[in-house]
């Protein structure tokens, strides 16, 4: 009898675990049933606050619907998350779950483990996911309800993202490795596309009037980057048009000094890939990409530049922009030669940036200089250069090793 009590069953095929399991699959749907009553009609609650508020004129009559906003959005997430534990947790541990419901909850615990490392962004990322799921239930709903959700949606999201950006921006101020710099800006990028591919073609429906106009262009151009594969180069160009977007869209959550460091970024991104890239064709086109961020940078960011840690910085900046207003003048006058001259401008300019550290960037200095020889500007001497009439100095030993390998 000690032997048999001892024997070991296997829990999946016993009579009572058949019992058990057939018994939580017919109380599933009940239970999904109480949760999405009770999330219908906290939405419901949320949704004649949100409404209310955006007619309220009186001020302390605002604070208190916001006050009350806050409340009732607070208990319409906790009763999406408990729908979660209570439904689609159980769903998917007794394998009835949908392909929906599955990636849903495998989301769910990536967003939960960031509690344990980043607090902050795991707030900021659970009310996302949580609100983006109810969303995906909404669309199913009547027109009407549709409607009104997707302006509350709109609202909240943003602010979440905003939130989400300012503190990224935070964490770029601290004292971090390049490493976790690396991994920062990426998220940036990354926030920055989740809204424009998920909030923005909402905000553009539901808000028809002329806002949006002066984006549209950019937006079609990220829009592209939307289907198929995309190579470095296409990466580089679509962080560069979210970044361009975001000087319109989130001045204040992303800050200057922290997009020009997302710039600083894509310039080395695009220097890096030129000269690893073996492909002529290529290596052109990430020239081409290059040329479009150092205009973007100088140009659309740095012009409008009011603080500068050092004013000599400020003053090197003065002299390129009355550089490049006089190439601006050549425009309508020739426009081939104005693009040669921009060009040359451009490269020069960063050549100067990158020679302050010769050892690092030896390789797209070379590239530089060979670009200037090609537009004319610099002369191409064997194992030297020249620039502007100024012959630079070859090294005795050198030249004589060059002489004896010419006379073999």
């Amino acid at each position: 009898m000690e032997e048999r009590s001892l024997r070991i069953y296997d829990s999946e095929k016993t009579f009572f675990s058949k019992i058990t399991n057939t018994i939580n699959k017919l109380f599933i749907p009940t239970k999904i049933g109480i949760n999405g009553m009770l999330i219908s009609i906290k939405r419901n609650n949320i949704l004649k606050v949100y409404d209310n508020l955006q007619i309220a004129k009186d001020q302390e009559k605002k604070e208190v619907l916001s006050k009350k906003l806050d409340d009732t959005y607070a208990l319409y997430l906790e009763a999406i998350d408990k729908y979660i534990m209570d439904s689609i947790y159980k769903k998917v541990r007794n394998d009835v779950a949908t392909e929906f419901e599955k990636e849903a909850l495998s989301q769910y615990y990536v967003v939960t483990h960031l509690k344990e490392s980043n607090y902050t962004e795991y707030k900021y990322r659970k009310q996302l996911y949580l609100i983006g799921l109810d969303y995906q239930n909404v669309l199913t709903e009547k027109e009407k309800l549709v409607d009104r959700y997707k302006r509350f949606y709109c609202t909240e999201t943003e602010s979440l993202y905003k939130g989400l950006l300012k503190h990224y921006s935070i964490r770029l101020a601290d004292n971090i490795t390049d490493a976790e710099k690396q991994e920062v800006y990426n998220k940036i990028f990354k926030v920055l596309e989740e809204y424009i591919s998920n909030i923005l073609p909402i905000k553009f429906e539901i808000e028809k009037n002329e806002t949006y106009k002066d984006i549209l262009d950019e937006f079609d151009n990220f829009d592209r980057f939307s289907v198929g594969k995309l190579d470095q180069n296409d990466v580089i160009e679509k962080n560069l048009i979210l970044l361009g977007l975001s000087r319109k869209l989130f001045t204040h959550s992303l800050p200057l000094v922290v997009a020009e460091q997302c710039y600083i970024k894509l310039l080395k991104d695009a220097r890096s890939l030129i000269v690893d890239t073996k492909v002529l064709r290529k290596q052109e086109k990430a020239y081409s990409l290059l040329i479009r961020i150092i205009e973007e940078y100088n140009v659309k960011l740095l012009s409008t530049k009011i603080y500068w840690e050092k004013p000599a910085q400020r003053e090197e900046y003065k002299k390129f922009w009355d550089k490049y207003k006089k190439v601006e003048e050549l425009k309508d006058k020739d426009y081939d030669e104005y693009v040669k001259q921009k060009e040359i401008l451009f490269i020069k300019s960063d050549l100067e940036k990158v020679s302050t550290n010769e050892n690092k960037y030896f390789k797209i200095i070379a590239f530089y200089k060979h670009k200037l020889v090609e537009l004319g500007v610099m002369r191409n001497l064997r194992n030297s250069y020249v620039s502007e009439g100024k012959y630079t100095k070859i090294a005795k030993e050198k030249r004589l090793e060059k002489v004896k390998q010419e006379a073999v």
